[in-house]
């Protein structure tokens, strides 16, 4: 209790100072002092001093009986991580040197009380040196390819999402270590770091170009690998594969705006949004849903190919329709409300709210664009943030095999979507 307590004051402190500065930097005077004081608050200097704090709070926690204190600064250290970016961005300081040693200073910042952490039996020992191995590659021989080809080797947001869980596993490893009876989800996170850290990896090779299409097929291969799953019965898993076509149907579009892509990117996009939010969901309420179960998973896909075709045909058209926001529920969130009741609810309920969900989403109820509107009004802090607690609190779901819990967490998931979007839709 007592280091869940430090922990919990160490974040709230870090979090409150990140907060502040944040605010600060955008004013004259912060940022007058900041070019005349180069030497201590340049991005470079803060990584510098961010990785001193962590070398000493790795000296700390296990060579001493000071571990308290390691975990408050090594909490400190970890948050400063989003200090130096905020430093490099208003104050225009960033620089290719600074591309290359955020994420180094991230990698020594984690990777040694991981290595600890695994020397001490909580985390698996095969796995920690895989990620070691893809972090060192990434780091030195994949960087100096993207510089000899003129390519950015800034972190991409596989990256940033990625050292956010490294920071938050060696935390997670320390509360553990002193509360044994915790269930150990340790190496279920450190999977999740390592195909991210995968990830970053190769998707600095690919052109900008091919990003939304490539998003879009593993889209695609996650609603044929839930329809496959759901026939074998697997449902949760189904749902968790559903989960994350979702999040690169998320990044898609954002990617397509922002890089551009290719002439077949929107039919790409559109089937495989057909298949995973219409296709996937509708089987699992089928092979859930009791003896009813085929009629409303028949109109679901009807509701889902409705609101596809509406979509392309007319909402995309419309001037009066406000950039970002769409004209009835989207399929994504759609197919949420039914997966997440397939998890806890009788065929009745299941099949009331399948209804709910198709009339919303064939309806002319105004929500807002996920990615396009709340996205870009959320920082990019708090984003990465509650992605990394998103996919912990999956690990702990799957390690401790609560579907319930998941269920609930889902449906949880798309209401607050729902009320939180009202905030950014404009009056008609």
């Amino acid at each position: 209790m007592e280091r869940f307590l430090v922990i919990i004051v160490s974040a709230a402190i870090g979090t409150g100072f990140f907060l502040w500065f944040s605010k600060a930097v955008k004013k004259q005077p912060l940022q007058e002092y900041i070019l005349s004081h180069q030497w201590l608050l340049h991005p470079n200097a803060i990584c510098y001093w961010r990785t001193a704090m962590a070398a000493l709070g790795f000296f700390l926690y296990f060579f001493s009986p000071y571990q308290s204190i390691a975990i408050f600064i090594f909490t400190f250290a970890a948050i400063l991580d989003g200090v130096d970016g905020v430093v490099a961005r208003e104050c225009n300081l960033g620089s290719r040197l600074g591309e290359w040693l955020d994420p180094m200073c991230d990698k020594l910042t984690y990777l040694p009380p991981l290595i600890g952490f695994a020397h001490a039996g909580i985390l698996s020992m095969e796995l920690i040196w895989i990620l070691v191995v893809i972090e060192l590659l990434g780091q030195f021989f994949a960087r100096r390819i993207l510089a000899w080809i003129n390519f950015s080797g800034a972190a991409n947001n596989f990256g940033k999402i990625k050292a956010i869980i490294c920071f938050g596993l060696v935390i997670l490893c320390a509360l553990m270590d002193q509360n044994k009876g915790l269930v150990n989800i340790a190496d279920a996170v450190l999977m999740a770091c390592i195909i991210l850290s995968g990830a970053s990896v190769v998707f600095k090779f690919i052109p900008n170009r091919l990003y939304a299409d490539i998003l879009s097929a593993l889209n695609f291969c996650c609603g044929v690998t839930s329809l496959i799953l759901t026939y074998h019965y697997y449902f949760a898993w189904a749902i968790c594969i559903i989960i994350i076509g979702q999040l690169f149907d998320l990044f898609d579009g954002r990617m397509a705006l922002k890089h551009g892509g290719t002439k077949y990117g929107p039919y790409l996009d559109d089937i495989a949004d057909f298949v995973s939010f219409g296709l996937a969901p509708a089987y699992v309420i089928v092979q859930k849903g009791g003896s009813l179960a085929w009629i409303f998973g028949g109109f679901f896909i009807l509701g889902v190919a409705f609101r596809l075709i509406r979509f392309i045909a007319m909402d995309k058209g419309r001037t009066d329709l406000p950039e970002g926001i769409f004209n009835g529920l989207p399929s994504p969130a759609g197919s949420l409300i039914v997966l997440g009741a397939s998890l806890i609810a009788p065929p009745g309920i299941l099949w009331g709210l399948t209804g709910l969900s198709i009339g919303l989403m064939v309806s002319h109820i105004r929500f807002a664009h996920f990615g396009r509107v709340i996205l870009k009004h959320t920082p990019k802090p708090v984003f990465f943030l509650i992605s990394a607690s998103i996919i912990i609190t999956l690990a702990y779901i799957f390690k401790t095999k609560n579907v319930q819990m998941f269920g609930y967490l889902i449906l949880g998931s798309v209401f607050v979507y729902m009320i939180a979007g009202r905030k950014w839709i404009p009056q008609k």
